[in-house]
């Protein structure tokens, strides 16, 4: 079987196809990865032919606009996508691919499958689970204006053979669940040989352990109105209240704080996330996708302060699911902590939804799925 594969947006989409794309070369599938240049780096060794093909939408739009309902839509099918969709075109004929997998918010892939006539389907990938189908009708119908194809009159054709995800049907968080979905469970680990650092597994036992991290997020927080040191420092404040030990991923941002006790509050650039929520007992995340499903598979509550796209969304999600609470605002980062720490109903939800995840069949499960779609 001969795979292409899709992605743009942030690091965290390409976490989200990275263990299908290398499970379906494992298994002795041809894959071809087609990505902006700056997004193939964590692909480097994997047996994956890669072609820096697409154009890098986070280059292209004005991103100064605001995040508005908009700029969403221009980030994933602006006219970006017809010049993808040129540059992917002859290469996919030569590859001649008998399907296509992109991530959510990938479209030039959807195109070209379309316009090759072979089966195609989303991976889940953050924002992408919340994109309005009949909202972005108009935008895609442009695009395929653009390029002299017909144009589509279905919304839901964006999902015309289904699509991907890796929670169970009960804790899904697509903002618009219609459709086909092959639910399967994704590894946590993006690098099995990630280790602990001495210095965390020594940390004292008898406190809680604290992860916080915005992910990828960081670097956009600047467009939507907020200072991200700041918000780093409201962070590792709140958490200098609580008694527990707190490992903050800064990003690598200059986040000087020097009243913090340091024997309890340790900032780091970055930091092994799908390791140390083996170990943990909360994530303060901002309610990105990737952190979410990592939290879930580790059956550990979360406390979400969302900053844009999908995040809102994703924490209201949380709470219904009762997985952690919402903090309203970064000064109500200690309390909102400490709520979900104290309060047993969360971990014993986070634990009830992690064994359910781990229900779901493996990844070479929905190898089979798609060798079906293949050959039905």
């Amino acid at each position: 079987m001969r795979v292409l594969v899709t992605v743009t947006g942030s690091p965290s989409h390409v976490n989200a196809v990275r263990p299908l794309a290398s499970a379906l070369a494992t298994a002795g599938h041809q894959v071809l990865v087609a990505a902006p240049a700056r997004l193939l780096a964590p692909l480097a060794g994997l047996p994956l032919r890669l072609e820096p093909l697409l154009v890098d939408p986070l280059v292209t739009v004005d991103r100064d606009a605001g995040p508005s309902e908009e700029l969403v839509l221009e980030i994933f099918a602006g006219p970006h996508v017809t010049d993808s969709y040129h540059a992917l075109l002859p290469v996919a004929r030569e590859f001649g691919p008998q399907l296509v997998i992109r991530d959510g918010g990938e479209f030039a892939g959807y195109l070209v499958a379309e316009t090759l006539g072979v089966p195609h389907l989303s991976a889940p990938s953050g924002a992408a689970n919340h994109l309005d189908p009949v909202a972005l009708l108009p935008h895609l119908n442009q695009r395929r204006a653009d390029l002299d194809l017909p144009p589509e009159p279905d919304p839901a054709a964006v999902h015309r053979h289904g699509r991907l995800d890796c929670m169970p049907a009960g804790l899904s968080f697509a903002g618009h669940p219609g459709g086909i979905f092959h639910r399967y469970r994704q590894p946590t680990e993006v690098d099995p040989n990630t280790v602990l650092p001495e210095w965390i597994a020594e940390l004292p036992a008898d406190q809680p352990l604290v992860l916080a991290s915005l992910g990828t997020v960081l670097p956009f927080v600047p467009t939507v109105g907020l200072d991200p040191v700041g918000l780093l420092g409201a962070i590792a404040t709140g958490l200098a209240e609580l008694d527990c030990q707190a490992v903050i991923a800064t990003g690598g941002l200059p986040v000087d704080l020097p009243s913090l006790p340091t024997d309890r509050v340790h900032l780091v650039d970055s930091m092994p996330q799908p390791l140390l929520l083996r170990c943990a007992q909360l994530l303060l995340t901002h309610g990105g996708y990737n952190s979410i499903r990592e939290a879930v598979g580790a059956g550990v509550p979360m406390a979400v302060l969302p900053c844009f796209g999908d995040q809102p969304a994703n924490a209201d999600r949380v709470e219904q699911l009762g997985l952690g609470l919402r903090i309203p605002a970064p000064a109500d980062v200690a309390a909102t902590c400490h709520r979900v720490l104290t309060d047993p109903a969360h971990t014993a939800n986070s634990r009830r939804a992690q064994r359910r995840m781990l229900a779901l069949p493996p990844i070479q499960g929905a190898i089979a799925d798609l060798e079906k779609l293949v050959r039905g």
